[in-house]
């Protein structure tokens, strides 16, 4: 059965295309900096907001048929599959993600989960073996179900925790069965409301000892790839413990987590936190947690998660900027943690939100190598900092000198010659590289 009939396999025609089913930007073989546009970008489609997502929000019903013709939820699991599996191939993507309940129905019981999970991982596998796609990563849900209302490695009930503790497990069993280069803990839940009930410190240290328990099963069972964190400040829980990069960074070098953990970056998470998504690109790139990426964006002038297409292109080009400098992907990639407006309820509407943003980053792409080749920007940034590279500059970047030294040398000097910033100029220069 074909379920986008009306999408054919999308092309690369060109800027000049007007046809809507065709890459205007992103040509996957283009060689780029020595590199496909395909391998700079790993573009993986995102299980639950594509096949999943059905248009509903927190003031309206679902607006989205994605029954997939199925009632029954075993054929529905398969059927839904089969979609997805024919989309990715017209859109010539790679790679997908997924969490457990996603892909499998998650019955009346844990052990039904289980076994249906079983069941549906060995029907995908046989669709990677026919369509060859790969698993970029999988990851629980454990934040849906009501025994999750407290969390769940964080809940205040042992149960619950150890619920939490068997999706997880088997959810690693599934990754390492299809072969995933990555395995996400989103916290969903893992947070608090109010201190009022909270043990914070019981809290988190349990919440570090499932992921301990969780590398320690991986690594045992044959799983070679990276752990990944996702950042995220609230919503819907209003104190999250993974609020952003900075705080994760912390929460793993407390519990000697850091070797084993990279992050999964979501845009949209880190403008909910009050940063862009540039920033929390920097920060886990200098500090060598920078893994993988949940590529979507937010609406500034809306409260929530709105998990919407990316098309802004100035973030995309900065967020490529950002993975370029990284070194490129390794396990990681782009996976489109998106869904389309509960007004677009064609089948088609998907295909079309994944072309506009898989041209975006591929402008992004283009857009970062010319800003690197270009060399101005990074050239000022150099020169900003040119003070560090000899004299007293140098001796505090070396670690040899003192406060008793700076004095002197401060005592002396009279007053700081400052220089501007040049921001204005900096983001002209930007335009100007990018449009130029």
């Amino acid at each position: 059965m074909e379920y986008f009939k009306k999408v054919p396999v999308i092309q690369f025609e060109g800027k000049e295309s007007k046809n809507p089913y065709a890459f205007k930007y992103y040509n996957p073989e283009s060689i780029v900096m020595g590199k496909s546009m395909k391998e700079h970008l790993k573009f993986a489609l995102s299980y639950w907001h594509t096949m999943c997502g059905n248009g509903n929000d927190p003031f309206g019903s679902a607006t989205i048929d994605r029954s997939y013709g199925q009632s029954d939820p075993m054929e529905h699991a398969k059927a839904k599959a089969d979609a997805a599996f024919e989309l990715m191939n017209k859109l010539g993507i790679e790679y997908f993600c997924f969490h457990d309940v996603d892909i499998a129905p998650e019955g009346d019981s844990i052990a039904e989960l289980k076994d249906n999970l079983a069941e549906i991982t060995g029907y995908i596998k046989g669709l990677m073996d026919t369509y060859q796609k790969k698993l970029l990563w999988g990851t629980a849900n454990c934040f849906s179900h009501p025994r999750y209302m407290h969390g769940a490695g964080t809940s205040c009930s042992a149960d619950s925790f150890a619920f939490a503790a068997t999706q997880i497990k088997n959810a690693i069993d599934a990754t390492i069965q299809l072969g995933g280069s990555g395995y996400v803990f989103w916290g969903g839940r893992e947070g608090y409301d109010t201190l009022l009930n909270t043990n914070m410190a019981l809290e988190q240290d349990n919440m570090a000892r499932l992921m301990k328990m969780a590398v320690d099963y991986g690594r045992k069972n044959g799983f070679k790839g990276d752990f990944y964190i996702e950042p995220k400040p609230k919503e819907p829980t209003k104190h999250q413990y993974d609020f952003d990069v900075a705080t994760v960074l912390a929460f793993l070098r407390k519990y000697g987590l850091e070797k084993d953990f990279k992050m999964n970056i979501e845009a949209n998470h880190a403008t909910l936190a009050g940063h862009n998504f540039q920033h929390e690109l920097r920060v886990a790139r200098e500090n060598n947690a920078f893994g993988s990426i949940d590529a979507n964006q937010g609406d500034l002038l809306l409260g929530w998660d709105t998990d919407q297409f990316p098309t802004n292109v100035y973030e995309s080009t900065l967020c490529m900027y950002e993975v370029i400098k990284a070194g490129g992907f390794t396990n990681g990639g782009l996976n489109f943690d998106a869904k389309v407006k509960r007004s677009s309820f064609e089948p088609e509407d998907i295909a079309l939100a994944y072309i506009a943003g898989m041209d975006s980053f591929a402008l992004g792409l283009l857009f970062a190598v010319k800003i690197i080749e270009d060399g101005r920007i990074d050239g000022f940034v150099e020169d900003r900092y040119a003070s560090y590279q000899s004299g007293i500059g140098k001796a505090i970047v070396e670690g040899k000198t003192s406060l008793e030294e700076l004095e002197k040398y401060a005592l002396s000097k009279g007053e700081v010659e400052i220089t501007s910033g040049k921001q204005e100029y900096l983001e002209t220069l930007l335009n100007n590289i990018i449009f130029g």
